[in-house]
């Protein structure tokens, strides 16, 4: 991929999109530099309703999916919103509450004015007058776009405000955001309604990931053609990926759809040793073990290989001496305390799903601890107010799969090799 973006034209090749502000510069973009770069938020030619629906439809046949793990068509988001009815409300979701993503902070800080100028044109799009931006409460992007907003003049058309959101793993889930918005309580909500139907304060809500609204900022200026320029049929465009754990240079990069995964470690220097596993999708997402490098970054592809947890774009990789169940058993421990206690699946069934896959990490218990844990892990599945406890029972599940050879040892009592040794997903405030 070509690191140089002299600027963003509609071109027949490849190039960082969302980053190319960095690539060229290396530094931040302030306003000045965005305009320069792209020019003013087109809103002109959007403002009247033929307008709206021609934007709608240009995201429709780019192809956009939201990038904040669930890969809802964007097009469709917009529609549902634009069609309710009630004034709408347009929300930025910058909380980024998995450990394993620093994709969103990375936007926020290189390119803040990418994602304003999306959440104005999706505010357009649906007829909305106030979009609100929320991001994890005390994190260093808050004072970045309070500054980004006071660069703006306040000459956008629609009224932006920034709001704080408790940092926890649920709280950024779109009904969450809708009901802290409304009530102040930042856990998700049944459904339906959806937020797009019933959302902040009982309006139309299009609640949409950061990264999902800068992209749209790029297809408004540059049209559904030149999005699918990257990309495959299926997954157009490029995406952030936050590359952790055994490689060489772990960070956010941003890769184009189809590249294999072999390619997308070597953004990040590649394996720092032999790699047993990568965990794809973050922590609700799901182990694929090896080999894996053929593996096109595309969400079927991942599907197809096994990874089935869906999630945020995040790969960590996992070397040959690390023990998957160990990993895995701090995941579920982790997922458990960040539930938002309200419905029996995640108030009793992932803290004993986390007891059973400690147990088995431990080498405890034996062949009964091994069975009472895939009966949980069923019980569980497809149940909750949220896709919560489908995470986690995705990641234990995996583990159990890709690990079996360590299930196999476990429970028969031999000694884990990996204990004492150094752990290596982000997990903040769960020991070993």
């Amino acid at each position: 991929m070509t690191t140089t973006v002299p600027d963003l034209r509609p071109v027949e090749v490849c190039a960082p999109r969302l980053l190319a502000g960095w690539f060229a510069t290396g530094a931040a973009a302030d306003h000045a530099a965005h305009v320069a770069r792209y020019g003013p938020v087109p809103v002109a030619a959007f403002r009247h309703r033929a307008g709206r629906a021609a934007l709608i439809e240009t995201v429709a046949r780019a192809g956009l999916r939201g990038r904040g793990g669930g890969g809802f068509p964007t097009a469709r988001k917009l529609a549902a919103v634009a069609a309710a009815r009630g004034r709408p409300v347009v929300v930025a979701n910058g909380c980024e509450g998995d450990p394993a993503s620093l994709k969103d902070r990375a936007l926020l800080e290189i390119a803040p004015h990418l994602v304003l100028d999306g959440m104005v044109l999706a505010a357009t799009a649906v007829g909305a007058r106030e979009a609100v931006l929320c991001l994890a409460e005390g994190g260093l992007q808050v004072a970045r776009i309070a500054a980004a907003l006071a660069e703006r003049s306040g000459t956008d058309p629609v009224r932006v405000r920034v709001t704080e959101v408790p940092h926890r793993y649920v709280a950024s889930e779109e009904s969450a955001l809708a009901r802290f918005l409304t009530r102040g309580d930042a856990r998700p909500a049944m459904t339906p309604p959806r937020p797009s139907q019933r959302g902040v304060h009982g309006r139309p809500t299009l609640v949409d990931n950061v990264e999902t609204l800068a992209h749209l900022a790029l297809i408004a200026r540059y049209g559904d053609e030149w999005y699918r320029g990257c990309g495959t049929a299926g997954a157009p465009g490029t995406t952030l990926v936050t590359i952790g754990g055994a490689v060489w240079h772990p960070g956010v990069y941003e890769i184009e759809h189809g590249t294999s995964l072999a390619s997308v470690l070597d953004e990040a220097g590649g394996p720092a040793a032999p790699a047993r596993a990568v965990l794809v999708g973050g922590l609700g997402g799901a182990w694929l073990g090896t080999p894996f490098a053929d593996v096109a970054f595309t969400p079927e592809d991942l599907r197809a290989a096994g990874a089935v947890g869906g999630g945020v774009a995040a790969l960590v990789v996992l070397p040959r001496r690390a023990c998957g169940l160990a990993e895995t058993a701090r995941v579920l421990r982790y997922l458990a305390a960040e539930s938002a206690r309200q419905c029996g699946p995640c108030m009793f069934g992932l803290p004993a799903i986390a007891d059973d896959m400690t147990k088995l990490a431990v080498g405890g218990g034996g062949p009964a601890v091994l069975e009472r844990l895939r009966q949980r892990l069923d019980v569980v599945r497809g149940r909750g107010a949220c896709a919560h406890p489908d995470g986690a029972t995705a990641v234990a599940s995996s583990a159990l799969r890709v690990f079996a050879d360590d299930v196999e040892g476990h429970v028969a009592g031999a000694p884990c090799g990996s204990a004492g040794l150094r752990t290596w997903l982000p997990l903040p405030g769960v020991g070993t």
